[in-house]
């Protein structure tokens, strides 16, 4: 009745909000998105999408079509690894972005060790631009991480999702607009730092650092405690921490992407990372909500 190939496309929809990211991910044209949009709702005989000319937004039965396209997927692989007789084995070396420590995450990794024992998964938690330095040295074979969200730019990898970046820091914090605005930043080549340096530059207004660190975990400690603001994503937002008001007068910081980027390694290797892409494209809508 649900067609693996419509499920994967109606995945990748719900993951963007967007039939042209979505035909980008997939490979395929824009109308062929549409197509099988359109046949998984005539087969369910229900709308999945509300959209119109500027935004797409999943429906009560999209959002519950999302864990049964999960599970058709997973079933499906699944079964055409064991009558395929082949079993994935060796060596993967993962990379994943700080921004992905508190989500759901490890639930796709732990599934994945359990479909394919005999691979050895080797997981590396960095910065963004630290992953693609490794992978392109040929350190790791899959990274899941940060790109700019603009329209055409870096258009290497597949996106997993896209999403907004926004000014967050602890309830009650006070931006008081004559005064150096206090930043908790990840080191360079930190995305979000460069992001939110280069919007308070175009914009002329004088900040300070209040605190730099690489661990997602210390930055977070840190705008607890009430030291500052921090650019990060709408949709990772940290328990505790709030979006920044708008009468604070920060500048809009613009969209930020979560792609998937491979090596250059074959063999073994190459196919357990595609193996691990695919498991983590089917549940990507899983990696900004609370775990």
């Amino acid at each position: 009745m649900y067609e693996p190939t419509q499920l994967r496309t109606f995945l990748a929809v719900a993951q963007t909000l967007s039939f042209t990211q979505a035909a980008r991910r997939l490979g395929v044209r824009q109308s062929t998105v549409s197509q099988h949009v359109r046949r998984l709702e005539e087969a369910t005989g229900r709308p999945l999408f509300s959209r119109d000319t500027h935004s797409v937004e999943l429906t009560d039965d999209g959002e519950a079509m999302l864990g049964f396209a999960r599970a058709i997927l997973q079933a499906h692989e699944r079964a055409a690894a064991f009558f395929g007789g082949t079993r994935l084995r060796g060596r993967l070396r993962f990379g994943a972005s700080e921004d992905f420590v508190t989500t759901r995450l490890p639930e796709i990794l732990e599934s994945f060790r359990r479909e394919h024992p005999e691979v050895d998964l080797e997981l590396t938690v960095e910065l963004s631009g630290t992953l693609q330095a490794r992978l392109a040295a040929g350190r790791l074979d899959l990274i899941l991480a940060k790109r700019r969200g603009e329209e055409g730019e870096e258009s290497e990898g597949r996106l997993v999702w896209q999403d907004s970046l926004i000014w967050i820091g602890a309830p009650g914090l006070r931006v008081e607009p004559d005064r150096p605005v206090p930043l908790i930043l990840f080191p360079p080549p930190g995305i979000t730092r460069a992001r939110a340096l280069e919007a308070l530059q175009a914009q002329g207004r004088a900040w300070r650092i209040a605190c730099t660190s690489s661990s997602l975990s210390a930055n977070v400690a840190a705008a607890r405690a009430g030291l500052g603001v921090m650019a990060h994503t709408r949709g990772l937002v940290p328990e505790g921490l709030v979006p920044v008001p708008a009468r604070a007068g920060l500048p809009e910081l613009g969209e930020v992407g979560f792609v998937l980027l491979r090596g250059r390694r074959g063999g073994a290797a190459q196919e357990a990372a595609d193996a691990l892409a695919e498991a983590i494209l089917a549940g990507g809508d899983r990696l900004h909500r609370p775990r």
